[in-house]
């Protein structure tokens, strides 16, 4: 049920706490430069604005214990799975595309709202790298048994992702669930399937560089 931490998850893991303990003694304006901000002259004028490092250093910012922790139980849980699966590079660099990607679609959700409404939305989380982990472990372990939060029930990996990935859709559309970024959700979904579809030279890619001969996985199903 508890998988052993692998050193790429645990590498992360360590990234993420020392950073949020950066954001909790620290409390500088300097960090907010760090942060996801969208392309608007409005946050310009503030003397903030999109940089191209925060979409990578946003991931590993977060907004609250509660946010920290559910990630990383998250990374944990799941990514364990594919770092055994996959090695520690590959894992790597599917985790920060992932992040990448997701901060990307958040980029644009949130620069079209500052020019609508004029409203400045800043973004922080790794969710969007969780997300991409958990439709990375739903397609290579997809019959993998499971237990959904916060229900006791039993279900496939696969139709785990699908519920979490519909929730995100529907909360990011309607807009019901602010104050939290659904489409960053949404992209890292999407950049996650995007990579494995390259590394097993799936449409709409030919041939990828993916592990071909990956390691059995040492994790056992939930009964």
């Amino acid at each position: 049920m508890f998988p052993r931490l692998t050193p790429a998850v645990q590498a992360l893991l360590i990234a993420n706490v020392a950073v949020f303990l950066l954001q909790f003694f620290l409390a500088d304006q300097a960090l907010e430069y760090f942060k996801l901000w969208p392309v608007s002259a409005l946050a310009s004028s503030a003397g903030y604005g999109f940089q191209p490092w925060q979409l990578l250093t946003a991931g590993f910012m977060h907004g609250g214990v509660m946010h920290l922790a559910f990630n990383m139980l998250a990374i944990w849980m799941f990514g364990s799975a594919l770092e055994e699966r996959w090695g520690y590079r590959h894992f790597m660099i599917f985790f920060l595309i992932c992040v990448v990607g997701s901060n990307l679609c958040q980029l644009l959700v949130s620069s079209v709202m500052a020019a609508w409404d004029g409203s400045i939305i800043r973004t922080v989380g790794a969710s969007g790298g969780v997300y991409g982990v958990l439709l990375g472990f739903a397609m290579v372990y997809p019959d993998r048994r499971m237990v959904m939060f916060p229900f006791p029930v039993e279900i496939t990996a696969r139709t785990l992702v699908m519920i979490y990935g519909a929730i995100a859709l529907f909360y990011g559309i309607t807009g019901t669930d602010a104050g939290v970024a659904h489409f960053a959700h949404l992209g890292g979904m999407l950049f996650g399937w995007l990579v494995i579809r390259y590394w097993r030279g799936q449409p709409p890619f030919r041939k990828g560089p993916g592990p071909r001969k990956p390691k059995p996985p040492h994790l056992r199903s939930v009964k």
